[in-house]
C-alpha cells in the first residue's frame, strides 16, 4: 500500500486521541417522544481540525439516516411544539447557505437503533462550540433545502461542555 506509513502512524494517533479525554463533550438524551435515545458526541481538537465523535442508541429504527448538526442555541429545552426550542438554528456564524452552515455534520446512519461516527472537520474549532448544542432530527438531511435540510423535527439534544 502506498503511503502504508502514513496510515499507520495517523491511526495510532487517532487512537492515542480517542483515549485521552476531549476537550469537549455532550451528553445527548431524546425528546418525550424518543425517551430511549441516548449518546455521547466528544470534541478532539487536532492540528487538522475537530475530531468528532459520536455514540448513540435509541434512535428509531424506521429511519436509517438521522440529519445532526450543531445548533446556535445553548439550552436543550423548548415548549410542546418543539421540545428544543431552545437549541435555536444551525450554527451558522459566517451566514452561509445550507449545506455549508459550520454546524452542519455529517448525517448519523442507525442500525437498529445505534449509530456511531468519528470525523474530522474544519468548519469550527472546539473552543468555538462550547455553550452550543448538539441535535439529532428523525429525518435525514436533504442537503439542499433552506434553511436546514427538511430533516424534521428535533429528536434528541446534548448541550456541549468541558469536561
Amino acid at each position: 500500500m502506498k503511503n502504508k506509513s502514513f496510515f499507520e502512524g495517523f491511526n495510532q494517533a487517532f487512537i492515542s486521541l480517542l483515549c485521552k479525554n476531549p476537550q469537549a463533550y455532550a451528553d445527548v438524551t431524546g425528546s418525550d417522544d424518543y425517551k430511549n435515545i441516548s449518546g455521547i458526541v466528544k470534541f478532539y481538537q487536532t492540528a487538522n481540525g475537530t475530531l468528532v465523535y459520536a455514540l448513540i442508541s435509541g434512535l428509531p429504527e424506521s429511519s436509517g439516516f438521522h440529519g445532526f448538526h450543531i445548533h446556535s442555541g445553548s439550552e436543550c429545552s423548548g415548549n410542546s411544539d418543539d421540545p428544543f426550542a431552545n437549541a435555536k438554528s444551525h450554527y451558522n456564524p459566517n451566514a452561509s447557505a445550507h449545506p455549508n452552515h459550520a454546524g452542519d455534520l455529517p448525517p448519523l446512519i442507525s442500525d437498529n437503533g445505534f449509530a456511531f461516527s468519528v470525523f474530522i472537520t474544519n468548519r469550527f474549532t472546539v473552543e468555538e462550540i462550547i455553550g452550543k448544542t448538539v441535535i439529532i432530527h428523525e429525518k435525514a438531511d436533504d442537503f439542499t433545502t433552506q434553511p436546514s435540510g427538511n430533516s424534521g423535527k428535533k429528536i434528541a439534544c446534548g448541550e456541549i461542555s468541558v469536561l
